[in-house]
């Protein structure tokens, strides 16, 4: 990663609502979303550290509101804000509430921290000091930042206005209320602290990239800013006004139905479609100035053809949704097994080849039963993360390129060493590998019950038949007299079964048909879980059950899996 050129100031409130900064709230930025619980924290806090300071104004120690991120030429005062709109427009709505409380006076000093009035010279019209988004700035700017604006707030019909309108006018009203009950000194007392002695750090660049990463390690609080709606403004920014609304619709409509965070994901998927290797840069330069073809030259053809058949993907996968009168509940359930796998490296290839084969479900019933042979094998014998998303990008150029994914050096089949390598995984110590043996546990449960399990949740927990700390004098101990004996089987496949949570919570080292009685069974007399069934049939468990338990289940899981 290249260095970040940035620059850092702590600066007063009065130096911030300045002539040096002009703030303006970008497109991509989600409305104004902070409500009076919000404000009024702010409020307190604020009251609170100027109560307990008795000292002349001047003597205050500074109190530190925070950071702000700002897009800046060193030397032009405007600035695009990618986080801190929610402060800087609070600070406003505080600041221009004490201008309608104070006196005529303090009131034209306190304007200039708002706008800068025009003089018919230099300045031709008000410059605001803050400028929100499109869709709110003349609200804004009619109703709070105009002198005698909040007085006509009470008269007006909210309902014809947006949310983030109504958080604006509630938390004026907040302010108001509780301002309103200060006395005049004590109203200007806080009025000063306000202006001098509250804080920000303005943190500036003066690239969006640099910005964009700054502002991905400090924030953590999601109000302001997300990769999708960045992307949203540059891309419909980039198609004509009399369109824009059309695909601003498409847009949201795929957001709605895919969730906000899937959504934001998405585009990691796409850039993988894109680009089929590891990110180099930022998801928004590779896609924004490095994709081919262009998304910003071809917006319209990005929505249509990339954006929201990848996502109809992605959502029919991640519910199990995908609908055809023929092999979709096959299908759906190898969509509910892939979900399982522990990386999501799989994604990219699964969306891109269901978005071109949606209406092909023999087409879509092999390349999705490879896909889950692939991935979970992959899981299984612990590929490293550069090893899959390597093998990914290269089923991806298959893929594209309409190359047959069914011979035998096709990216989507494992090689005979990757096989080989999975069975010894499975034949090994299994459950110490903590992110597999849950998975591989309900896959071959899955492949012996009748009917199948349909899903499992909540999910069940993992027990060992041989316990891992046999009483002495025990059963256990006659049929695994050696210490050497005990840790050859105790962690693996043939020794281990599914119960449910509750279940497993009260396990303890009983003898084997206590064991049975009381844990691996239901009221019924049988268990839930068809591996854990096997075992009730058993009168002991011996070295040699274990064995024979163990090539069962491993010829099960080369059945599933093919590893042949």
């Amino acid at each position: 990663m290249g260095s970040i050129n940035i620059q850092a100031k702590e600066l007063p409130l009065y130096k911030v609502f300045s002539n040096d900064f002009v703030f303006k709230i970008p497109l991509y930025q989600r409305p104004y979303a902070w409500t009076i619980e919000e404000a009024e924290a702010l409020f307190e806090d604020l009251l609170t550290a100027l109560e307990e300071s008795k000292e002349d104004i001047d003597d205050i120690s500074p109190y530190f509101l925070g950071s702000i991120v700002l897009i800046k030429s060193e030397h032009k005062p405007d600035a695009q804000v990618v986080d801190g709109q929610q402060r800087l427009t609070t600070l406003t709505i505080l600041l221009s509430v004490l201008r309608e409380l104070s006196s005529l006076e303090k009131a034209h000093q306190l304007t200039k921290y708002i706008y800068q009035e025009a003089d018919g010279f230099e300045v031709k019209q008000n410059q605001y000091r803050v400028t929100l988004r499109d869709t709110d700035a003349d609200f804004f700017q009619d109703y709070i930042q105009k002198p005698q604006g909040i007085l006509q707030l009470q008269d007006i019909n909210i309902l014809k206005y947006s949310e983030s309108c109504k958080n604006i006018r509630d938390n004026a009203f907040l302010f108001r209320e509780r301002l309103e009950k200060l006395d005049s000194d004590k109203l200007f007392r806080f009025t000063q602290f306000v202006v001098t002695r509250c804080c920000l750090v303005i943190i500036t660049t003066t690239d969006f990239d640099s910005a964009y990463r700054i502002f991905s390690v400090m924030n953590n609080r999601g109000l302001d800013l997300s990769l999708a709606d960045i992307l949203k403004a540059e891309i419909l920014g980039k198609i004509s006004p009399e369109m824009q609304d059309k695909y601003a619709k498409k847009w949201e409509t795929a957001e709605e139905k895919l969730g906000v965070d899937s959504f934001k994901n998405l585009f990691s998927y796409i850039r993988m479609v894109r680009f089929k290797h590891k990110p180099r840069k930022s998801i928004i330069t590779e896609l924004l100035k490095e994709s081919q073809p262009n998304i910003t030259e071809f917006p319209q053809e990005f929505i249509d053809k990339t954006l929201i058949p990848l996502s109809d993907a992605l959502h029919d996968i991640k519910h199990q949704k995908y609908e055809n009168n023929y092999l979709d509940a096959e299908i759906n359930r190898i969509f509910y097994w892939l979900l399982w796998i522990d990386h999501s490296d799989w994604i990219p290839p699964a969306i891109l080849y269901l978005s071109q084969n949606y209406h092909r479900p023999e087409l879509l019933i092999r390349f999705f039963t490879d896909l889950d042979r692939l991935a979970s094998g992959l899981m299984i014998y612990r590929a490293n993360i550069d090893k899959r998303i390597a093998r990914y990008g290269k089923l991806l150029n298959a893929i594209e390129n309409n190359i047959d994914l069914y011979t035998s050096d096709s990216p989507l089949q494992l090689t005979p060493e990757e096989n080989k390598d999975i069975i010894n995984q499975l034949n090994g110590n299994i459950y110490s590998v903590t992110r597999i043996r849950l998975y591989v546990l309900v896959r071959l449960n899955d492949a012996i019950s009748n009917p199948k399990i349909l899903t499992y949740s909540p999910y069940p927990t993992i027990e060992h038949v041989l316990p891992q700390n046999p009483p002495q004098g025990s059963e256990w101990e006659r049929w695994f007299p050696t210490q050497e004996q005990r840790e050859k089987y105790l962690h693996r496949l043939g020794n281990l079964i599914l119960l449910s949570t509750y279940k497993n919570s009260e396990a303890q080292n009983y003898d084997f048909r206590k064991k049975k009685q009381k844990y691996f069974t239901t009221k019924s007399g049988v268990s839930p879980f068809a591996l854990t069934t096997q075992v009730l049939t058993e009168s002991e468990w011996t070295p040699q059950i274990i064995e024979k338990r163990q090539t069962n289940a491993i010829n099960k899981l080369k059945e599933i899996w093919r590893l042949y």
